[in-house]
């Protein structure tokens, strides 16, 4: 396959290249920055430097690459991970506008399958009522309907994979929150009963890569762990992990008045289904827990 890889060098496009070309496949990779050409070149892809809201300059770099398979990976994020709502403006444009001209390029060039990264903390079914939530929802609502319409209308083979956060130590935000741990500054909430979906970054790219032939025209998956958790087991666990001190206890008025978003966000509760992605494109996750990948990341400690 021809692969064109948009958000090659985000937070699931590095590892996504690079298994990715393991795997046998010619990848094209697109990125806004210049700068990242080389590493891009290391992991045994082409670089294809281009904004994806300039329309006509994606179509040109997905042409020249003779995609046959385009993957959306398109984000604008801080690099430790969103902590406020308006760190999602930009990357909502480039799921809207963004996600407009790369199946438009993908059309173009004659690609058979275009699959969309999304994310299952905003997806449709995401509980979010606070207005700038709701705005990222809203992208996240269209990228996915602009893609599964572009299937329905038979322009291309579309597929969207719901991503649960994503953590490992490729991860900028894991890495983020291992060394605030350490620090003993990422406080737990009394009483937390989120239950957020996780999925460790080698097995969001495990399941992008089956379903780039096993997926069905139109589908949706929900690519998780088998067990959802709370924030609180996540820094817990990342504490016994790294032999940190266990985290201060606050209660749940504290973080909502100090980091409103972050609040919300961690205290959704969405214990999401892989079983649909397990059965119909034969995926299974390496790390089927939380604390199953974390024992692989600090074996050690294990």
């Amino acid at each position: 396959m021809n692969v064109f890889v948009a958000g090659g060098s985000g937070a699931i496009g590095i590892p996504l290249v690079r298994a990715l070309v393991r795997a046998g496949h010619q990848v094209t990779a697109l990125t806004r920055t210049a700068g990242k050409q080389e590493e891009l070149r290391a992991l045994g892809a082409t670089p294809a430097v281009a904004d994806a809201l300039n329309r006509d300059a994606l179509i040109t770099a997905v042409a020249t690459a003779r995609s046959t398979h385009v993957i959306h990976q398109l984000t604008a994020l801080p690099k430790d991970g969103p902590r406020k709502a308006g760190d999602l403006e930009a990357t909502n444009r480039l799921r809207i506008d963004g996600t407009r001209n790369l199946i438009d390029a993908a059309v173009h060039a004659g690609a058979r399958r275009f699959l969309v990264g999304s994310f299952a903390p905003l997806s449709p079914r995401s509980p979010v009522d606070a207005a700038t939530e709701l705005a990222a929802a809203a992208a996240i609502r269209s990228m996915e309907s602009q893609t599964l319409q572009a299937s329905k209308d038979g322009r291309i083979e579309g597929v969207v994979l719901r991503y649960g956060l994503f953590y490992g130590l490729e991860a900028a935000s894991t890495v983020k929150m291992i060394e605030l741990v350490r620090k003993r500054r990422l406080p737990v909430i009394r009483g937390d009963a989120g239950q957020l979906p996780l999925i460790h970054v080698d097995d969001a790219v495990g399941a992008t890569i089956c379903a780039l032939d096993r997926a069905p025209a139109g589908s949706v998956y929900d690519i998780v762990d088998d067990r959802a958790v709370s924030m609180t087991e996540i820094v817990d666990a990342l504490a016994r992990y790294t032999g940190s001190p266990m985290p201060f206890r606050v209660p749940a008025w504290l973080p909502r008045l100090l980091a409103p978003y972050m609040s919300r966000m961690t205290s959704l509760r969405m214990p999401l289904s892989n079983a649909r992605a397990k059965a119909e494109l034969g995926w299974r996750p390496r790390f089927p827990t939380m604390n199953d990948g974390m024992a692989a990341m600090f074996p050690h400690a294990a």
